[in-house]
C-alpha cells in the first residue's frame, strides 16, 4: 500500500505550518503536498505552549493558536489545509526513511513517495533517564515539548494548587515554565548546576536581574547542583528529590527543562550531518539534493558571521520554512539566506530580546535597576550583538538593522554611556550604494558650505551683470 506526492513535509510544528502556507502562496496545486505528522492535531505555534497555554485565566487554546497566527497570517486549521487540497497524516510516524528510493515507510505499514521531501521535525525533550536518572514515568514529572506535555502540565498544576514544585533546569522552559508555576500559585524552587540562569546567552549581570526578579515572586533557586535521584511512593508518584549536594526536597510536582535534541536519526548515515544538525546550504538543501532540511534540525550557514550552526528558536523555524519552499518552487529567484540570529521571552512583566551573536567583550547599558537596560558585545572591535529588556518595536527593530551592519566601536565607554541610542543612531545613518556609512556633516560644516554657495553665487551674479553692461 503506498501514495505519491511532488512535495512531503515531515513535522506537525511551527515549521511544517509555515512551509505550507508558502507552498500555497507559489501556486502548489490541490493533491501535490502531504504533511505526516506523529502529533494528533494539525500544526501549531509552539511558544504559546509555555506562555498563553499554561495560564490560569483564559488560557491558549486550539484552534487559536494554530500556525500561522505568530506572524499575523491567516490561521491554518484543519479546513484551512482541506480547502487548499493539502493532505494531514497526523497521529502517524515515519518508522524509516530511505532517501535514494525517495520514500518513507510510516508506522501503520504506509510507503510515501515523494518528489521533494522537507525535514521539520524539530527537537524532542531531554529525559531524565538520559542522563541516569529514572523518574520520567511518574505522573507527577512533566516536560514541555508538544501539546500532550503541555495538557499534562496543566493538569498536573491544577492538583497542586499551594504545592511544592521542582524546576530541573535554569534554561528557557525551566524559566518561562517556573514563571507559569508561581502565576498558578505553585512554590516554586529551581535546581540547575550553572552559577547562574540562561548561562548560555544571559552575563552574570543580566541573569542577577531576573534571578532577583523571580525570588521577589517566591522563586528559590539552588544553584551549583544537580538532581541525584527521587523519592518515590507506593503509587511510584515523585515525593521528594535528593540533590547531588546532599540536600533533600519534598516536592508535589517536577518540571524537567534540560535540554532538547534534535529529531534527525531517522538519516541517519543518509545524509551528511553538522553541529548536530542535517547540514545544509544557503537554501536548506541537504547533501541529497531532493531533501531539505529546517528549524530545530538544520546545521546552516549564517552568513552575517560566517560560520555555520543549529539554532533553536521559533523565528528561524518559520523563516527557514519559508525559505526552503522558495528555493524548491522558484529556485532562480530565491537568493542565499541571510539570517539574524534572534531570540525572545516573554515571563511575568518581562520581556526581553538578543540580536546578533554573544561573543566578545560585553558593555551593559540601561537601568539594571528598573525596567529597561541591555549589554552590548564587541568582538574585534565591531558590535556583533545585542540584548535589550524593556524596549520597544522601533528600539529593537534599530538593534536589528545595526547588528547587521557590525559597526566598529572604537570607544566602548561611549557605548556604555549611548546604550539603545547608540544603535538608534547607526541604524539611521543612511548607507552609500556598495555598503559603509554616508558621513554625515556636522552643523558647522553645513554652515560654511552654505556660506561658500553663497559667496559664489554672488560672484556670478556679479560677473554676469558687469559682462551684459560691458555689450
Amino acid at each position: 500500500m503506498g501514495r505519491a506526492f511532488v512535495y512531503v513535509i515531515i513535522g506537525g510544528g511551527v515549521a511544517a505550518g509555515y512551509a505550507a502556507l508558502e507552498f500555497t502562496k507559489k501556486g502548489v496545486s490541490p493533491g501535490e503536498l502531504c504533511i505526516i505528522s506523529d502529533e494528533t492535531v494539525a500544526p501549531y505555534e509552539r511558544p504559546a505552549l509555555s506562555k498563553g497555554f499554561l495560564l490560569p485565566e483564559a488560557p491558549a487554546r486550539l484552534p487559536g493558536f494554530h500556525t500561522c497566527v505568530g506572524a499575523n497570517e491567516e490561521k491554518l486549521t484543519p479546513n484551512w489545509y482541506k480547502d487548499h487540497g493539502i493532505e494531514l497524516i497526523l497521529g502517524t510516524r515515519v518508522e524509516s526513511a530511505d532517501v535514494r528510493r525517495k520514500t518513507l515507510l510510516t508506522t501503520v505499514g504506509e510507503t510515501i513517495a515523494y518528489k521533494f521531501l522537507i525535514i521539520a521535525t524539530g527537537a524532542r525533550a531531554r529525559t531524565l533517564e538520559e542522563i541516569g536518572i529514572t523518574g520520567s514515568d511518574a505522573e507527577n514529572v512533566c516536560y514541555l515539548r508538544d501539546l500532550a506535555d503541555a495538557t499534562k502540565l496543566v493538569n498536573m498544576m491544577g492538583k497542586c494548587t499551594g504545592g511544592k514544585a521542582m524546576v530541573i533546569g535554569g534554561g528557557y522552559i525551566g524559566m518561562e515554565c517556573a514563571a507559569a508555576l508561581v502565576i498558578n500559585k505553585i512554590h516554586v524552587s529551581m535546581v540547575f548546576p550553572g552559577t547562574y540562569c540562561m548561562g548560555r546567552l544571559f552575563t552574570p549581570k543580566i541573569a542577577s536581574y531576573y534571578e532577583d526578579f523571580y525570588k521577589s515572586k517566591g522563586v528559590n533557586f539552588i544553584k551549583g547542583t544537580a538532581l541525584s535521584s527521587f523519592m518515590f511512593n507506593s503509587t511510584r508518584k515523585v515525593t521528594g528529590a535528593f540533590l547531588k549536594d546532599g540536600r533533600y526536597l519534598p516536592v508535589d510536582m517536577v518540571v524537567v527543562g534540560i535540554g532538547a535534541c534534535p529529531n534527525t536519526s531517522l538519516f541517519k548515515d543518509q545524509l551528511k550531518f553538522e553541529n548536530g544538525g542535517i547540514q545544509v546550504n544557503s537554501r536548506f538543501q541537504s547533501s541529497n539534493t531532493s531533501v531539505y532540511a529546517v528549524g530545530d534540525v538544520a546545521s546552516f550557514p549564517v552568513k552575517l558571521f560566517g560560520d555555520t550552526r543549529r539554532l533553536e528558536h521559533v523565528d528561524l523555524a518559520r523563516k527557514s520554512a519559508k525559505h526552503a519552499v522558495s528555493a524548491i518552487m522558484e529556485p532562480r529567484n530565491t537568493s542565499d539566506f541571510d539570517y539574524l540570529p534572534f531570540f525572545y521571552s516573554r515571563v511575568f512583566s518581562l520581556s526581553w530580546q538578543f540580536y546578533g551573536d554573544n561573543v566578545g567583550e560585553v558593555i551593559h547599558f540601561g537601568d539594571f535597576s528598573g525596567t529597561k537596560f541591555g549589554g552590548y558585545w564587541v568582538n574585534e572591535g565591531r558590535l556583533v550583538g545585542c540584548f535589550l529588556e524593556g524596549g520597544g518595536n522601533e528600539e529593537y527593530e534599530a538593534i536589528a538593522k545595526a547588528i547587521r551592519l557590525k559597526p566598529v566601536v572604537k570607544d566602548l565607554s561611549k557605548l556604555q554611556r549611548d546604550g539603545v541610542d547608540f544603535v538608534n543612531e547607526v541604524s539611521h545613518k543612511p548607507l552609500v550604494q556598495g555598503g559603509g556609512f554616508r558621513l554625515l556633516l556636522k552643523k558647522p560644516v553645513y554652515i560654511w558650505y552654505a556660506t561658500s554657495g553663497i559667496v559664489v553665487a554672488a560672484s556670478v551674479a556679479a560677473f554676469a551683470c558687469w559682462y551684459a553692461n560691458k555689450w
